[in-house]
């Protein structure tokens, strides 16, 4: 069914290229964006952009993976919002480590309803580093997040109040260790100095000064701008994203779980902060696993709960232009079309 068109009556080409676009809204380890997509006339290949300013954040590249399953995630909503449902290839060449996934074997389902709305939700997303209010998160729209996570192959502890102390304090530890590592201070430097590149973390969306927090927050070495006020996070809820076994793939599908688990999270009006800090550390990440019981391996922290209504949310991180990361070569000059991200037709909004 390669090249028919969906009921919309847009080529296959033109879907596949707006939802390579449109998937970098993906959250990404320091707005990194470290992936690339390459349209075929009947599939999307996706590959990882290694950077060497984070071999000292992320020497495993486990970061980065789950960076890329957020952004295949996002691409797969795309394109079931156009109404097209692909066959996910993980990993499918041995011989060539940095393609990810290949999305094939494409077949017209009609457009799915739920994945519009997710789609609205990639233009709203957004890390808010603030405190957030005193409203407790909901019981269901905690187990709706949770769902959301393991219907895509990953898993979600949500912690007790004495698992979250025990966080806090490995995440104390991490940030005195990494404070010590001269290499990660100056990668740290670096993705917070990227004005005007459309990458890495501006000014506007770092706090002020450390926000009063249950789990201390990254120190990126440099304050920001973004006001906190005087609140805490006491009403928050804490979780540990993790799988099976701590390979490549697991990886890659949990960052497919992070993206529906935070997207979901957005539509039920949940903000998501991601801990990464504690789990760059080995022994801070061991202790994490230890909190599983040692049944799985924890790959990221998550900060769950109501924003504070007095405040606005905080300006969207900068991306990279479609160009950067969508290759249309093999198709160039068909009929694949100027791509835009999904969002702007779905709802016809601008930038935020």
């Amino acid at each position: 069914m390669g090249h028919k068109t969906a009921a919309t009556g847009r080529p296959l080409i033109t879907a596949l290229t707006e939802a390579a676009a449109t998937s970098g809204r993906a959250p990404s380890v320091h707005n990194s964006q470290p992936w690339r997509w390459k349209v075929l006339p009947t599939a999307l290949e996706l590959r990882v952009v290694r950077d060497t300013r984070l071999a000292a954040i992320d020497p495993q590249g486990r970061l980065v993976t789950l960076s890329c399953g957020a952004a295949l995630h996002h691409a797969r909503v795309a394109l079931a919002a156009e109404g097209w449902t692909a066959l996910v290839e993980r990993l499918p060449d041995p011989n060539e480590p940095e393609l990810l996934a290949r999305l094939a074997g494409l077949w017209h389902t009609g457009a799915d309803p739920d994945a519009m709305r997710l789609v609205q939700c990639m233009q709203v997303r957004r890390t808010d580093r603030r405190p957030v209010s005193e409203e407790p998160v909901p019981g269901p729209a905690l187990d709706e997040i949770v769902q959301a996570a393991s219907a895509e192959g990953a898993w979600l502890e949500v912690l007790d109040s004495d698992q979250v102390m025990e966080v806090a304090a490995a995440a104390g530890r991490a940030a005195a260790a990494e404070a010590g590592e001269p290499e990660l201070r100056g990668e740290l430097e670096y993705w917070t100095s990227r004005a005007g590149t459309g990458t890495g973390l501006p000014p506007e969306v770092l706090p002020e000064h450390a926000p009063q927090t249950t789990v201390p927050a990254r120190d990126f070495g440099r304050p920001g701008t973004l006001p906190v006020g005087p609140g805490h996070d006491q009403a928050a809820r804490y979780a540990i994203l993790y799988g099976d076994e701590d390979e490549q793939d697991n990886w890659l599908r949990a960052g497919e779980g992070l993206s529906a688990a935070w997207l979901t999270a957005t539509r039920l009006g949940v903000s998501v902060v991601p801990l990464s800090g504690v789990v760059e550390v080995d022994g801070t990440r061991q202790a994490l696993r230890r909190l599983l019981a040692g049944l799985g391996f924890a790959y990221l922290a998550l900060r769950l709960g109501i924003a504070d209504p007095a405040h606005a949310g905080p300006p969207r991180t900068p991306r990279l232009p479609t160009e950067r990361i969508v290759d249309t070569c093999a198709v160039r000059g068909g009929s694949a079309q100027r791509a835009r991200p999904a969002a702007y037709r779905a709802g016809g909004q601008g930038k935020r």
